[in-house]
């Protein structure tokens, strides 16, 4: 007996056997520093009849790919809360619409130059125009730039390009209920009717229900959870009742909690279920794939994936450069656009269903979305690096006086001349040395890259300057002509002594300006102090180890 007839026995050999299958495509996901979607989407082809032919319960399949969607629609919809939508910046709309116009327009001339039908090419335009909110916002979090400017200027043009998923599934729902009736207007005006009902309940939620629900189910954890669920899953059978479909009633269910308390604990505790069902989405795709198909589209999808990695992040740096940004800061938010998403493959297989395109065109945007998915993670992870390397090309994108920049980073305050001690890093540890550095009669400059941060002291009287260490043209403009000491109050976010570490950029750049004075890193691990103070450092500073000798002294004196 082989595999395939062990797996048809059951369907629960099966679904062992997709589970395993995908914990270890994802494990080599993770060894290769890949996010989750692309381990799925490999894991997907692998399960499906071109490869291992896994995948046979299609019906199954199908059930759990369809409340993934609605469960993954659900997250997006708690994202966008109302009032963070309308205190959108004009930095972050113009971004978004001047990138998904860019991407779409050009994307469908180079569908048409690839031989592609006009209803193709318009699929794909519009599927590329799509970027992984998800994906973004985990490597943001890791790199601890999520508070940054670009990273909050990121997080605003993607909330932009939610809206935009948004609209375009609406047309296509309506599309989708014009289709067997008398007249695609007739099609429409249900959508519309079901549309206005859904928008009304949703809003008699948030308006009475949506907070003291919330709060009642909060104290047992498990009960909200389960609520979410429920929840999502009665929206999106109502949305597809009504023909708005089950994308966009997940959505309104996830928007209906967006402005509680509870949105971060609902998402946290789901983030997981989603994971889980997506598999089976992913799986259902690769299913349907034929890999010597994807061989054929192969060219095709090279050309899309540079015009991706390639043009989303330039004009997202033209666009920022327009209007008063540096092009460091273009760069760096630019390059979180340069992806496709789980949300590109949701649209093309809507367009399959509808019989609008055909399976080989959702082939050519899977592996559009596994090459940008996969290279966008390493340039967004070395995205220090890559704006050092393309600090001079980019220049021609940048204001002569990038004014808009400075007022949005809060650089309008005391001047910073005449400081004795730099704190790069003005949280906790980095706030609390700077506090008895002044009690001491030392005159401090924080620099930090949370713009709020840098208001606060501003606000304080104190002198402060938005940037990171990673950049040496802020190292070579700041005033530290008789500074005494420069202190990196932040440590690496990898632990490690590696090109991307924060921690060495400064050290190289305080040489490249010729510093006179000392300069103090900080450290969490002891092994990282000999090669700190072999690149340059006079003083390494390990907060744990030094709060524990100085506890142990207290303790002892008592």
């Amino acid at each position: 007996m082989g595999l395939q007839d062990i797996l048809a026995a059951s369907v629960f050999y099966e679904v062992a056997a997709l589970l395993v299958l995908g914990a270890a495509v994802g494990m080599v996901a993770l060894l290769l520093r890949q996010p989750l979607i692309v381990g799925l989407i490999a894991a997907g082809i692998l399960a499906g009849p071109s490869a291992l032919g896994i995948a046979q319960s299609d019906a199954f399949i199908a059930l759990l790919s369809e409340l993934g969607i609605a469960v993954l629609l659900f997250l997006v919809g708690l994202k966008l809360d109302l009032g963070l939508v309308r205190s959108l910046g004009a930095v972050a709309l113009a971004t978004g619409l001047g990138q998904v116009t860019f991407t779409a327009v050009i994307g469908f001339l180079l569908g048409l130059a690839l031989g592609l039908d006009a209803l193709t090419s318009l699929y794909v335009a519009v599927a590329l125009t799509f970027s992984s909110t998800i994906i973004i916002v985990k490597l943001l979090s890791d790199k601890r730039e999520i508070d940054s400017l670009h990273g909050r200027i990121a997080l605003g043009f993607l909330i932009v390009q939610d809206i935009f998923v948004v609209l375009c599934m609406v047309v296509v729902s309506a599309l989708a209920a014009g289709q067997g009736q008398a007249s695609a207007a007739a099609g429409l005006l249900r959508v519309l009717l079901g549309g206005v009902v859904m928008l009304v309940v949703v809003g008699v939620v948030i308006r009475y229900l949506a907070q003291p629900v919330t709060s009642r189910l909060a104290r047992a954890p498990e009960l909200l959870a389960g609520f979410a669920i429920g929840w999502a899953a009665l929206l999106a059978a109502i949305g597809d009742y009504v023909g708005l479909g089950k994308e966009l009633g997940g959505l309104l269910a996830g928007v209906a909690l967006a402005s509680t308390p509870f949105r971060e604990a609902i998402a946290a505790r789901l983030s997981s279920l989603r994971d889980f069902l997506l598999l089976f989405f992913f799986i259902a795709l690769g299913s349907r794939l034929d890999l010597g198909g994807l061989g054929e589209q192969a060219f095709a999808a090279m050309v899309l994936s540079v015009f991706v990695l390639v043009g989303n992040p330039l004009i997202v740096v033209a666009i920022m450069g327009f209007m008063g940004y540096r092009r460091r800061t273009g760069l760096l938010a630019g390059l979180t656009v340069a992806q496709i998403s789980e949300f590109s493959l949701i649209f093309m297989a809507m367009g399959v269903a509808l019989g609008h395109v055909a399976e080989a065109s959702l082939g050519l945007v899977t592996l559009v979305g596994m090459v940008t998915i996969a290279a966008s993670t390493y340039m967004i992870t070395h995205s220090h690096r890559l704006a050092a390397w393309l600090d001079t090309p980019l220049k021609l994108f940048e204001r002569r006086e990038p004014w808009r920049e400075a007022q949005a980073s809060g650089d309008t305050g005391p001047d910073p001349e005449g400081a004795d001690v730099v704190v790069f890093g003005l949280g906790r540890f980095g706030d609390a040395i700077s506090r008895r550095l002044r009690d001491r009669g030392l005159r401090v400059l924080g620099v930090d890259f949370d713009p709020e941060v840098v208001r606060r002291w501003h606000k304080a009287g104190l002198p402060a300057i938005y940037g990171d260490a990673s950049d040496p043209e802020l190292i070579a403009s700041l005033p530290l002509e008789g500074v005494r000491w420069v202190v990196s109050a932040a440590p690496s976010v990898r632990g490690g002594l590696t090109q991307e570490d924060h921690r060495l950029a400064l050290l190289d750049g305080l040489k490249a300006v010729h510093f006179t004075g000392r300069a103090a890193v900080t450290a969490h691990a002891a092994s990282e102090a000999e090669g700190l103070r072999a690149r340059g450092a006079d003083l390494v500073l390990l907060p744990f180890h030094d709060a524990a000798a100085r506890a142990a002294e207290l303790v002892a004196e008592g």
